[in-house]
């Protein structure tokens, strides 16, 4: 695949080995076409194709209902029942041109069932999305009934499926009944834009919204644009608006709340007037949901506790919006300010919430934050990885992209997945700047991992914050490690308690002191793992001799290797063997048991497979395959993939 395509992603390429399902005419041709545009991997396929000549005439030699059946499957897109495709079904399972499976069947290669669909000429066509419109649900029914052209009718059973009480099927449905040609009342637009933005959708709200003047349709704007990421552009719609004093109603309070959302974190007077305006306690739930975000901002005392309640009570109300959005804020306050422990818990609660609303957009965010909090903390690297990369596998908005991004790439580095890691961070994408703040500071990281500390420190983020204090920290080693011009400010105002204790160390310790770091790496425990282990390993580079030095650096090793962290615990070995302590404590780490895609992959590579190879058979990437064997190679304790997957070979025979 990478000699017919080789400026495919893999991502890419494990996309047209599932589609092409085994037939490597179908594969070959798709990866040539893929190459030229790399936007058509999923488009439908080309006749002028000599593997589509070729499909196109084992198809014509299919008797007429497996035909039928075949380009039925082709249009659903998605496996289908046995009794929908008719008495075809099994004509095709013998043809081996699909599985069955407690009465689905799966076409084994879609690209197969695409071309039966395309063979099919307008009114064949038609009629069989009409016919499959009676057997599938309002918001299926729809798209089929649109694609034959009937809009009335696909517009309808678009209505109908907007009524379900599923607010990612409400969504999905008044978002599509506005893309359906014709005129669209504003109010219908309005419908669509707010209910993408209460599952999660931004650009989908921005889209609908487009050419939309009124005061809602700019406020609604304004919210996707701040929930995008982009503070400037809603920071410009709120400019524009009226004041709220010339209002009414519902409007004002809709006007302050957008206002209180962007504004900076000094607001108090604008706090002083919206609770005159509205009272201490607004009936609006939105508003009152903005005004805890504005004491969140401020840091006023009380505010994690006014964000769960505000969140919750939108909840109830029934305004979505604001609910996933107070408990968005309270997650990124609690993560700003160190309190990592409290922050995974209500990203944990936030993803669950969302499970029931079917709000999966809302949801990866909320889960790849948790993964953030997770892989600082020190908690299963492995697992941590595993699952970030999983989460990476699907399509993500850019804010959930980012925080996976930077987790499964700080724990590959940590790890010593370093190429890994670049990788990771070069895929990333745009995303918001407060994401991209962290990735900055992952991949300043991963250089000085690396021993590039003229490359480590990069910009620090202005609003101090937990990632703006591991920026100073990180700037501070690499100074040490001969890096030139990286040092800037030295205040430790308003950053989190441990930050501002490692920062406070290493003024002393570059002043000609030696650096209270013991007492820093005391405030990292049980927050930051792998901080720990560095003001430990701080306290061991700035100590006067071997007998303060040792101390600090074993237990930095100690800690390090219990965590899994084996850039830093190589650290810690090397700074002991400056002091004639020389010990090899490669082998397996108790308690660390492989998990089943890592056994998989072993597996294969103990049969001789390549990690190209291992990549397509799994439908995974190859950097994810590198992952995999790197964690199994720590796990067993193995120098080499090869010595890996014959220990764990060796323990499959064994048994558990």
């Amino acid at each position: 695949m990478h000699t017919l395509a080789p400026g495919l992603a893999d991502s890419a390429v494990a996309a047209l080995v599932r589609r092409a399902g085994g037939n490597l005419l179908v594969l070959s041709a798709m990866a040539r076409s893929a190459q030229r545009q790399p936007s058509r991997i999923s488009a439908p396929p080309s006749h002028a194709s000599p593997a589509v000549h070729a499909i196109a005439e084992a198809i014509a030699d299919l008797p007429r209902p497996e035909r039928t059946a075949l380009a039925a499957l082709g249009l659903l897109g998605r496996p289908a029942s046995v009794g929908m495709l008719g008495p075809g079904a099994h004509g095709l399972q013998q043809a081996h041109l699909v599985t069955i499976d407690n009465d689905v069947a799966s076409p084994i290669s879609p690209f197969t069932a695409e071309v039966a669909a395309g063979l099919l000429d307008p009114d064949a066509r038609a009629a069989l999305h009409r016919k499959l419109a009676e057997l599938v649900d309002d918001l299926e029914a729809a798209r089929h009934l649109a694609a034959c052209g009937d809009t009335d009718a696909a517009l309808a059973r678009a209505k109908a499926a907007a009524a379900l009480d599923n607010r990612a099927r409400r969504a999905e449905a008044l978002l599509f009944a506005v893309s359906l040609p014709g005129e669209h009342t504003e109010a219908d637009r309005l419908a669509a834009a707010e209910a993408a933005l209460a599952v999660g959708r931004p650009r989908s709200a921005l889209k609908v919204l487009t050419g939309c003047e009124s005061l809602p349709a700019l406020i609604l704007a304004g919210h996707a644009h701040l929930h995008a990421g982009d503070q400037a552009r809603a920071e410009s719609i709120v400019a524009a608006l009226p004041e709220p004093a010339s209002v009414s109603g519902d409007m004002a309070a809709e006007i302050d709340r957008i206002a209180l959302l962007t504004a900076p974190t000094d607001s108090a007077a604008l706090v002083h007037a919206v609770r005159q305006r509205h009272g201490n306690r607004p009936d609006n739930p939105g508003l009152a949901a903005a005004l805890a975000a504005a004491e969140a901002a401020a840091k006023l005392p009380g505010w994690t506790a006014s964000l769960a309640v505000a969140a919750a009570t939108a909840g109830r109300s029934g305004d979505a919006l604001s609910a996933r959005w107070s408990a968005w804020l309270l997650v990124e306050n609690l993560i700003n300010d160190g309190n990592l422990t409290d922050a995974a818990v209500a990203a944990a609660a936030a993803a669950r919430a969302c499970t029931s609303d079917h709000a999966f957009s809302w949801q990866t965010r909320f889960l790849a934050a948790q993964l953030w909090c997770e892989v600082l903390a020190g908690q299963a690297l492995d697992s941590v990885t595993d699952k970030a990369v999983a989460l990476l596998d699907h399509a993500l908005p850019s804010v959930a992209r980012g925080y996976a991004s930077a987790a499964a790439s700080l724990a590959e580095a940590d790890t010593g997945s370093l190429r890994n890691a670049r990788y990771r961070l070069n895929q990333a994408g745009p995303v918001p700047e407060s994401v991209a703040q962290l990735l900055r500071w992952v991949a300043g990281e991963a250089a000085w991992l690396d021993n590039q500390p003229q490359q480590a420190a990069g910009e620090v983020a202005a609003t101090p914050s937990l990632v703006s204090g591991l920026g100073r920290i990180t700037g501070y080693w690499a100074a040490h490690d001969g890096a030139v011009g990286v040092l800037g400010d030295d205040s430790d105002d308003g950053l989190p308690e441990a930050a501002r204790a490692t920062v406070a160390a290493w003024n002393a310790a570059t002043s000609g002191g030696r650096g209270a770091f013991e007492s820093a790496a005391a405030a990292w425990r049980d927050l930051v793992r792998r901080e720990q282990v560095r003001c430990l390993l701080a306290a061991g580079v700035h100590a006067e001799g071997p007998g303060e030095a040792v101390p600090s650096l074993e237990e930095a090793e100690r800690l390090a290797d219990e965590a899994g962290l084996t850039v830093l615990a190589g650290r810690a070995r090397q700074g002991l063997r400056k002091h004639h302590i020389r010990r090899d404590r490669r082998g397996r780490r108790a308690g660390d048991e492989l998990t089943e895609r890592e056994r998989q992959v072993l597996a294969m590579v103990a049969d001789g497979e390549p990690t190209r190879r291992i990549a397509g058979a799994l439908g995974i990437t190859r950097e994810t395959v590198e992952t995999h064997i790197r964690a199994g190679m720590r796990k067993l304790g193995a120098k080499t993939r090869t010595e890996a997957a014959v220990r764990a070979a060796a323990m499959s025979e064994r048994g558990p």
